[in-house]
């Protein structure tokens, strides 16, 4: 499974990749973030994807990348998922399923007139959030969310709501955003947020609303979910002892680039690099004490090889920073399941049909 043993890493670093460098981080102290890397929303679109191509072979279609992260996205292309940006892109009666960051209603609509085998992995937090949506549109209230533009999170969300009740979608990222905002009836609004945003920032921009529109109607629950929390957490415990911090992620990852924020934040040297090449030995020298996190979307073995980069240029100790444990797992999507249990019926009743 590509969650525990993709493109594994090695024991040992080729040579080459140490370069002229081997002492860059001479007697370095590295200091492990928890938690860090892939949370349960991420192992379950992971997981589907996989479990869909054992049980409707290849090629399986997948709108949009299912995580942000390129390693996994090219594990599962050589298995035979293909990612396509429209659904249009798809054939005709193929398997197609969406990412995790989850899409508008028009997008399922589309699929089912197109006759489309759909598999929905969208994350359920986020799931819940669309649900959300959908409530504040039936009362016809206005429905401001915190997020950033053009992140397919934030276009399937908005795409949720239905204005034939009145109400109407409003996106802002900043306090200017807020400030210039302008709403149809001040006493009759509501607010979500992207799941995948910095913690103290969204706290900013939600007193800032609540500032201009007291009446708003906010989430029973934080929409920033558990595993975008707990992970700038970790960061926020490095602090104190961490002289740099390294965030392993994709560049396009928000919650990665959320980690690097808060720990910039803190009045920390940080980079986000997406694998072990992108590490600068000009970023190092002996004796530093180096933070390692990760996004939600990155693999062990991207901080394997990462930690395993900074030992062959010769730090040391390596050390778990205490954290929160994360038990949180989502259930699969009942339709695969059933897929997957009857082609494993099928596949026992020809063995036992084979000829002796």
């Amino acid at each position: 499974m590509v969650l525990k043993g993709a493109c594994l890493t090695s024991n040992s670093i080729p040579p080459s990749h140490l370069g002229g460098h081997a002492g860059a981080a001479a007697g370095a102290v590295l200091l492990l973030a928890k938690p860090r890397g892939f949370c349960a929303g991420v192992v379950r679109a992971v997981q589907v994807v996989e479990l869909a191509l054992e049980a409707h072979g290849e090629p399986v279609y997948v709108l949009h990348e299912i995580i942000h992260n390129q390693r996994v996205l090219a594990d599962l292309r050589e298995r035979g998922a293909i990612f396509v940006e429209q659904l249009d892109e798809v054939p005709a009666q193929a398997c197609v399923i969406f990412s995790a960051h989850g899409v508008a209603r028009s997008v399922e609509r589309a699929a089912r007139q197109r006759g489309l085998q759909v598999i929905d992995a969208t994350c359920p937090l986020v799931a819940k959030v669309h649900l959300e949506v959908m409530r504040h549109a039936r009362a016809g209230r206005d429905l401001v969310m915190v997020g950033h533009a053009g992140h397919p999170e934030v276009v399937g969300t908005l795409g949720r709501f239905d204005t034939s009740r009145g109400g109407s979608t409003h996106l802002v990222e900043t306090l200017a955003d807020v400030h210039a905002l302008k709403v149809r009836d001040p006493l009759s609004v509501a607010v979500v947020t992207q799941t995948t945003l910095s913690v103290e920032d969204t706290r900013r921009v939600l007193a800032a609303l609540r500032a201009r529109f007291p009446a708003i109607v906010e989430p029973r629950r934080d929409d920033i979910c558990y595993a975008t929390q707990s992970r700038q957490n970790g960061v926020r415990n490095l602090l104190p002892r961490a002289e740099l911090i390294l965030v392993v992620g994709a560049r396009n990852s928000s919650n990665a680039n959320r980690l690097r924020e808060v720990a910039q934040s803190g009045g920390c040297d940080a980079h986000l690099v997406q694998d072990a090449d992108e590490i600068e030995p000009r970023w190092l020298r002996a004796g530093i004490v180096i933070g390692i996190t990760a996004g939600a979307s990155t693999p062990d073995v991207l901080i394997d090889e990462v930690i395993e980069r900074l030992k062959g240029w010769g730090a040391g100790a390596v050390t778990e920073m205490e954290g929160e444990d994360e038990t949180v797992s989502f259930r699969l999507p009942v339709s695969l399941l059933r897929s997957t249990a009857l082609r494993e019926t099928r596949k026992t009743t020809d063995e036992e049909h084979q000829p002796l």
